[in-house]
């Protein structure tokens, strides 16, 4: 319990806050025991966000033909990363409009609209034609602080804490400017600076490389099916018989009798090491489970997924608090594939520590005795049969490929040296990425240390949230 005079209440306060959340004793003993605090107003160079007015999210291939920009959003976030496997763009006259939203190599970007929880920092190989969405807020940080160490502070226990206090609205989460410059920053020193600038060099490395490994497990399948810088010369329109289409397939949607579907199924049915139904070779686990209500279980959901195929996390509830779409039981190894068309790219091999999770009834669940979870993987999350999979869609509000569907797609049988070199690819991708999670959540000690050691008596804010 927190019992302060109304006159201290209205300090530091143009919310006029009154509810007991924003008076919890760990922020005012914070704010009493570290010396020399800053707001982040201090350290900011330039910082805005922007409202958009009217943008449109269109097409991905109309948009790279015409070179329009990214359309960057909290959901290509991954703290601190940005993912590159699925951007939305918008209409060139909107990157002439909307100076302001440009993005810059060095910008830390903060959630401040909905979860209000993921903070990334802007790579200086990133695309230079990105707009940056409203629900971000981009900031460049002045030579007062390391830039990393004030988004190791951000993403520590006690910068989540504060961003977790100042943010409004029950609905929708939102943390304005005056409220996001107003959360204080320790004064750290400049030993833990330099050593946390030396962690993210590495950390960024690590990631990097992790990625250079996929892609060159990706390489390799490719050139095994013969689609290294495949380019398909289809012409626009496909003319089908009743008896060949709608007879046949139940099908009158021009989508799905696209010829470049067509070519590509053809493709696999003249694989040299053969092909095989799904259903044939590959083990469907679509039971459903139904979580006990007193009982806690990691939940995993399509957000949750990261571009090379990790799961980045999950939410972590007893089974009475979960969602009613939470009823898939998933195991160790095992290839969770989004049914969902606008995330297909979300696919993850289940790692031992996950075995026994739940995850949403938006995925199916696959193992195989013939084909490792490994190649599943690259194989599912490849152009050839990111292409087949969106083929066999269908529905209105929900698009989505259905189980019979699924069982029927056509799966070119992989060599079993291929099979083995991508395995090892991933797993060294695989280390060299919890390589980059260790340093980072090292980073993050190191910070919340140095806070903990300055103060005077301060109280863990381990009750706050954050971490």
């Amino acid at each position: 319990m927190s019992e302060i005079l109304f006159s201290e209440v209205l300090k530091d306060n143009d919310n006029s806050r009154i509810d007991s959340e924003y008076f919890k004793k760990e922020f005012l003993n914070f704010f009493k025991n570290i010396p020399n605090l800053r707001n982040l107003s201090e350290f900011v160079l330039d910082g805005y966000r922007v409202v958009y007015e009217n943008t449109k999210i269109i097409d991905s291939e109309v948009a790279q033909e015409k070179d329009c920009p990214i359309f960057l959003q909290a959901t290509d976030l991954a703290t601190p990363f940005i993912r590159a496997d699925n951007f939305s763009y918008v209409d060139n006259q909107d990157w002439e409009r909307y100076v302001k939203g440009r993005i810059k190599s060095g910008e830390i970007l903060i959630e401040v609209k909905g979860k209000v929880e993921k903070v990334a920092i802007v790579p200086n190989d990133f695309p230079d034609k990105t707009l940056v969405s409203g629900s971000l807020y981009k900031m460049t940080v002045n030579e007062k602080i390391s830039k990393y160490v004030l988004l190791t502070y951000l993403i520590s226990k006690y910068g989540t804490a504060f961003k977790n206090r100042y943010k409004t609205n029950l609905l929708i989460s939102f943390i304005s400017k005056p409220d996001l410059y107003r959360i204080p920053v320790p004064n750290f020193s400049s030993e833990l600076q330099n050593k946390i600038d030396s962690m993210f060099i590495n950390i960024f490395k690590s990631q990097k490389q992790s990625e250079i490994l996929y892609k060159e497990a990706e390489t390799l399948l490719l050139e095994h099916l013969g689609l290294k810088d495949f380019q398909a010369a289809c012409k626009p329109v496909n003319i089908k018989s009743l008896k060949d289409s709608f007879l046949q397939t139940g099908r009158l949607d021009a989508e799905y009798y696209q010829p470049i579907y067509e070519l590509l199924k053809n493709h696999i049915f003249s694989h040299s090491n053969g092909f095989a139904k799904l259903g044939d070779v590959c083990r469907l686990n679509d039971e459903n489970y139904t979580p006990k209500d007193n009982q806690e279980y990691d939940y995993i959901e399509l957000s949750n997924i990261g571009k090379s195929g990790e799961i980045t996390g999950s939410t972590r509830a007893l089974g009475k608090e979960l969602p009613s779409r939470a009823r898939r039981k998933v195991q160790a190894n095992q290839v969770m594939i989004s049914s969902i068309e606008g995330s297909l790219q979300s696919c993850a091999i289940v790692p031992a520590h996950y075995d026994n999770a739940l995850c949403s009834t938006g995925f199916y669940v696959l193992s195989s005795d013939k084909i490792n979870a490994e190649t599943l993987l690259v194989l599912f999350k490849s152009s050839l049969m990111q292409q087949i999979l969106k083929k066999n869609c269908s529905g209105t509000i929900l698009t989505a490929i259905n189980k019979e569907e699924l069982l029927n797609i056509p799966l070119p049988i992989i060599d079993e040296k291929i099979q083995t070199q991508i395995a090892e690819f991933l797993r060294q991708s695989n280390d060299l990425r919890e390589q980059a999670t260790q340093l980072l959540a090292q980073a993050k000690s190191n910070v919340e240390l140095e806070i903990e050691n300055i103060s005077l008596n301060i109280n863990n804010l381990q009750d706050c949230g954050g971490g």
